[in-house]
């Protein structure tokens, strides 16, 4: 039986931990999927790189606002997917051929179950370790509903693991959720020539945003594809003719059938620690099945450590890069752990429009009785709004009236992804609405003013709210 010093579970974010400070020590990686983990092969990368294409599809009518008359003549599916993964597929063969290089490190390709504490079987072998970290990632969430497994109907039923491979550009895409991963996807097929149609059993899109912002995006989004919201999925089949089609019902009962070249199941992920047999190793997890952690990301046994989507309920890639960090620094320094500072996790939506945000809602503010201030800027309302002849996109910030610092910041529109940035570093670094707004210098007429022109309202704001004369309360 093979030990070892490391074994690292994952080869997204848990592969980064072994470096060359770990040149001394026996190490193993195990992953039975592709390595390099959700985020470069079926995620946060190849998703992005199908983004930009699509935002590039939707420009002519951007442009007939500016007087510039532009014509989408359609794309090619196959071509943007080939130059996709003719990029990444090499990457992702090129770190497994690097791990199984290093004289210090194995490379496992089977599936991991514990059989106790230490020791770990990978499919007919059982090694053993001291220290272990899990860093399994998370899987598409397959609903128990009447034919989305169904093995017939695999090749029209995808997942984000498996759509964006598709031999041709599906005529008509059903989407079920609306999540970030519809909302990305429906934007993509929509814009390269797809009809696309949501189906989604809230009443609007990205419904965990800060509900104002929901609100916009789904009203915007809303121009460009179907939007059947309030609709739960009752099944999948096929028609007398063959074809395929997606049963739902509202809420007063009433039945929709919607005929589909292809489905995307887009309701959510779930982590992979089911598959690991963690009640052998003693390990806690919580109701949603993620790993339970401590700051120093430990789980409840020592020397079993945990990162990534297979214990953060953000299941974001850079979350698990941080956590990466954090693992890695302790166990190097078992003597001087480090923590995790989950204080301002950020994230973007790359739809169209772009969402983004860091810190409170609006509505998690109102349950917890936190008193607030906020303000709403208009991109329309700043220069580069005019130039862009710019309709419906907005910053919206939350304030401590008494700390005068940043609660949550929440942007949509073109740039949101960039433009939140000054936010979070501003939370990060403490400063106030104040410093943040007049303690540097912001390029005329840059789109970034739009934040600039929020931080002194929302410190307008904060001033009539403290006023001697001002209301009581919020």
């Amino acid at each position: 039986m093979e030990h070892y010093d490391i074994v690292v579970i994952g080869s997204g974010s848990g592969n980064t931990i072994l470096d060359e400070e770990f040149a001394d020590r026996r190490a193993a990686i195990i992953d039975s999927g592709t390595f390099g983990g959700t985020c470069l092969n079926v995620g946060c990368i190849p998703t992005k790189m199908f983004v930009l294409p699509a935002d590039l599809a939707t420009s002519p009518s951007e442009a007939a606002k500016l007087g510039v008359n532009l014509q989408f003549c359609g794309a090619s599916f196959t071509s943007i997917r080939d130059r996709i993964f003719g990029r990444i597929d090499p990457i992702s063969r090129g770190g497994l051929e690097y791990r199984q290089g290093l004289e210090n490190i194995d490379v496992y390709t089977d599936e991991a179950k514990f059989v106790d504490p230490h020791t770990i079987e990978v499919g007919d072998t059982r090694i053993t370790a001291d220290q272990i970290v899990l860093a399994a990632g998370s899987r598409p969430r397959v609903p128990d509903v009447l034919g989305l497994d169904d093995p017939s109907l695999a090749g029209s039923i995808h997942t984000s693991d498996t759509i964006m491979r598709l031999e041709e550009l599906p005529h008509r895409l059903v989407i079920l959720g609306g999540g970030f991963i519809a909302a990305e996807f429906a934007h993509i097929f929509s814009a390269l020539g797809s009809s696309v149609t949501v189906i989604n059993r809230s009443g609007r899109m990205l419904r965990h945003e800060d509900q104002e912002i929901s609100q916009r995006f789904t009203d915007q989004i809303g121009h460009r594809v179907r939007l059947r919201m309030s609709e739960g999925l009752v099944g999948i089949d096929r028609d007398p003719g063959g074809h395929l089609v997606v049963l739902t019902v509202d809420g007063d009962g009433v039945d929709y059938d919607y005929p589909a070249d292809v489905v995307l199941n887009a309701m959510g992920r779930v982590p992979n620690g089911d598959r690991l047999n963690l009640p052998a190793a003693g390990v806690d997890v919580d109701d949603d099945g993620f790993v339970v952690v401590d700051e120093h990301q430990r789980t409840n046994v020592e020397h079993i450590w945990a990162l990534g989507d297979v214990c953060s309920h953000w299941e974001l890639k850079h979350v698990a890069n941080h956590e990466a960090r954090v693992v890695r620094h302790n166990l190097l320094h078992p003597d001087d752990l480090a923590s995790s500072d989950h204080r301002f996790v950020p994230h973007a939506v790359f739809s169209n429009p772009q969402v983004a945000s860091v810190g409170a809602s609006e509505q998690s503010l109102l349950q917890s009785e936190i008193p607030y201030t906020k303000y709403v800027q208009e991109y329309a309302d700043v220069a580069y709004g005019w130039a862009m002849e710019d309709e419906g996109h907005c910053v919206k910030l939350l304030g401590d009236p008494g700390t005068r610092t940043l609660l949550g910041a929440h942007i949509i529109g073109p740039q949101a992804s960039t433009l939140i940035q000054t936010c979070i570093q501003g939370m990060s670094a403490g400063q106030t609405v104040d410093e943040m707004a007049r303690g540097q210098y912001w390029i005329h007429p840059a789109l970034p003013e739009v934040v600039e022109n929020a931080l002194l309202g929302l410190g307008k704001e904060m001033d009539d709210a403290t006023s001697p004369s001002a209301p009581q309360g919020r």
